[in-house]
């Protein structure tokens, strides 16, 4: 498998809410960067809806997606969670939870019916959320005059950089370069300060994009 450089997760939490022959599906998505915390907001949902008869999950975590985790918390096996953990792979997000709710409305659906209804319920949440891209970058961090910030700041949006800038007397202005890009980073600051600025490379880091 070729090294992951870039990978898609959600900005924060959203939630929808669709109904089925009176059974209702609560959808919510989360950003989780563990199991452990996307165990604990399943638990939280479990408690938020005492009530309700199922509360089926699908999660996935790591750059490259590697760890997927679902469960059908008692509907027929593989109408519930595989369905979730599909909307999930399908749109390529990883670092994320999804907890499909259902208050049972008294008809029963089928196993074809639950799957369509769960994949819809974790469709809306998702298409309620914002995507964010974050890919792998290698930090060049030094202290710069406000003119040389700005020339900096300016080349690297036109390279499509991101940074992160403090301001006080000077600057301490981060360019988070794309790693195949590091020697262009190093040659458009040595240009621009002619020379007189030096920037420290750090280890590479997931940056949003």
């Amino acid at each position: 498998m070729a090294e992951t450089q870039e990978y898609r997760t959600l900005r924060g939490a959203a939630e929808a809410e669709i109904e089925i022959k009176h059974s209702r599906f609560l959808g919510l998505v989360a950003p989780v960067t563990s199991e452990e915390e996307a165990r604990t907001l399943i638990a939280q949902r479990r408690s938020a809806h005492p009530k309700a008869r199922h509360h089926c999950t699908a999660f996935v975590l790591d750059p490259d997606a590697r760890t997927r985790r679902f469960s059908d918390d008692g509907e027929p096996a593989g109408t519930a969670g595989a369905p979730i953990l599909d909307v999930l792979t399908g749109r390529d997000l990883t670092y994320v939870l999804c907890v499909v709710t259902r208050y049972f409305g008294g008809t029963l659906l089928g196993a074809g019916g639950l799957v369509r209804a769960y994949g819809e319920a974790a469709s809306a949440a998702a298409d309620a959320a914002r995507i964010d891209t974050f890919a792998e970058r290698t930090p060049l961090t030094l202290t710069a005059d406000y003119a040389l910030a700005a020339a900096l700041e300016r080349a690297a949006r036109s390279a499509g950089w991101s940074t992160e800038a403090e301001y006080g007397a000077e600057v301490a202005l981060t360019l988070f370069v794309p790693p195949a890009e590091l020697d262009s980073g190093l040659r458009t600051l040595a240009d621009l300060s002619a020379g007189s600025a030096e920037a420290t490379a750090g280890e590479n880091v997931w940056a949003r994009v």
